[in-house]
């Protein structure tokens, strides 16, 4: 069973590369660990994801807005935090060749239950109590160095004049933290009353010790993030429908529910009281995190008004009473969940004793709608009418002209893109404005007039 969830993770890397969804970063140079950059189709299928998220919480949603902060933000921020002091992962390095491990990785590796919330101490003593049965991924050795913990923002020199670095700015290492500056903007510029929440889908970097597994842990990702704000103490029931609307969000946009789960957190981070991830089971790598759904009680504003001096609390305009809201946070990394659309959407099926693959996405997540072909591409007659079809169906939908090779080729193509739907004009076309569809999951097609296309 491995190694069949290894042999399909490597063919949907695979097929990412090949028809243009995911490329290695920086590539002709040699590539760069953690960093990938979405191709043609990559980016189409990303900013659908996107849009779907933004539609449910904001379009859809009266007491949710959206915000984007800016990437840079005041040193001490990540100060009220608790980024520049907590937000670290536990490193060994390699005595031999000078590999870096992430310690609690490969305790689990082994059946060791580890987390980079434990203590370093903690950490030291189970990593001291397993030695032997940990060896160097590059080299072999069974020789490391102490665990020490390692801070992952990144460091710049973002309005750093002295060229010191004595006072750097930093990447964000989450995106969220913009929405807890800009609470008091949204509630005086806005008719927003708690409960309410904010959105934002922004950029977070994170110094991984080892990134890995393809898009699943990178050093550049984007976030989308909700942070709803509530009264103190009322956030029990508000989180468990958080929990599930989140849960039931991925079932209703594609993903078989067989493949997720919910997992409570043991061990939580400094800023929760109670912390659930959804899980997808993703190809050779299993149950892991997609999402996290998080209880932060009144740590963020209360952080932040003490660290800037600015009052953040809440006036109710009803009761005229004044607190600190309590906020609940979902928080996604997009990359994930890209690569776990693609993993669930991935199939490799016979039809007719051909095997094909195809990417069976909900339509409206796939990248290209429809594509149109000319039965032949070098009778003019056909390719003037496919393309007067082909700029009908633009100006509303994602459309891609497609005359390359025989139909069969040109439908294998679009079904590894996962397009929906593609429209053949024949030679029938030219006699009564009917057109070949050709349904890209049921493989049947049927006569449809041009005028009813659309």
């Amino acid at each position: 069973m491995a190694g069949q969830k290894n042999e399909k993770m490597e063919a949907i890397i695979s097929l990412a590369k090949r028809r243009g969804f995911v490329y290695p970063g920086s590539e002709i140079y040699g590539g760069m660990a953690g960093m990938y950059d979405f191709g043609p189709y990559g980016v189409e299928l990303m900013n659908n994801l996107k849009a779907a998220w933004w539609k449910e919480y904001v379009q859809k949603r009266d007491n949710y807005v959206g915000i984007d902060s800016a990437m840079f933000k005041d040193p001490r921020v990540w100060d009220a935090s608790g980024h520049t002091s907590g937000f670290s992962d536990p490193l060994s390095e390699c005595r031999v060749c000078n590999t870096r491990i992430r310690v609690d990785k490969e305790l689990e590796k082994i059946g060791v239950a580890a987390d980079e919330k434990m203590s370093e101490a903690e950490l030291n003593r189970l990593f001291d109590e397993n030695r032997s049965k940990i060896k160097c991924p590059k080299c072999g050795a069974m020789d490391f160095t102490p665990v020490r913990a390692f801070n992952l923002l990144v460091k710049t020199n973002m309005g750093d004049l002295t060229g010191d670095n004595a006072e750097p700015t930093y990447l964000p290492g989450e995106a969220c933290q913009g929405i807890y500056l800009n609470f008091k903007n949204v509630v005086d510029t806005t008719r927003m009353k708690i409960p309410f929440g904010i959105v934002q889908i922004g950029k977070a970097f994170r110094n991984e010790i080892s990134p890995r597994n393809f898009l699943f842990r990178t050093r550049e990702f984007e976030q989308a993030d909700t942070q709803y704000f509530v009264r103190p103490h009322e956030n029990k029931e508000a989180y468990e429908k958080i929990k599930q609307d989140r849960f039931d969000w991925y079932v209703k946009m594609g993903i078989k529910k067989e493949n997720l789960r919910l997992h409570q957190h043991d061990n939580l981070v400094f800023y929760a009281s109670d912390a659930w991830d959804i899980e997808y089971n993703y190809p050779s790598y299993g149950f892991d995190e997609l999402e996290g759904v998080h209880d932060r009680t009144d740590y963020d504003l209360t952080q932040h008004s003490k660290f800037s001096g600015t009052d953040l609390s809440y006036k109710d305009p009803y009761t005229g009473e004044k607190y600190i809201p309590w906020i609940l946070e979902t928080s996604v990394g997009l990359g994930r969940m890209f690569l776990a659309f693609m993993s669930d959407a991935y199939q490799e099926e016979e039809i007719n004793g051909e095997t094909r693959t195809v990417l069976k996405l909900k339509p409206e997540l796939a990248p290209v709608k429809i594509a149109v072909f000319p039965l032949l591409k070098n009778k003019p007659e056909l390719v003037a009418k496919a393309r007067e079809v082909y700029d009908m169906l633009k100006e509303n939908v994602r459309c891609e002209w497609d005359d390359n090779g025989n139909i069969g080729k040109r439908y294998r193509r679009q079904d590894e893109i996962g397009t929906p739907q593609c429209v053949t004009i024949d030679f029938q076309t030219l006699e009564d404005n009917t057109v070949t569809v050709r349904d890209r999951d049921t493989t049947q097609q049927k006569r449809v007039a041009i005028k009813d296309l659309s």
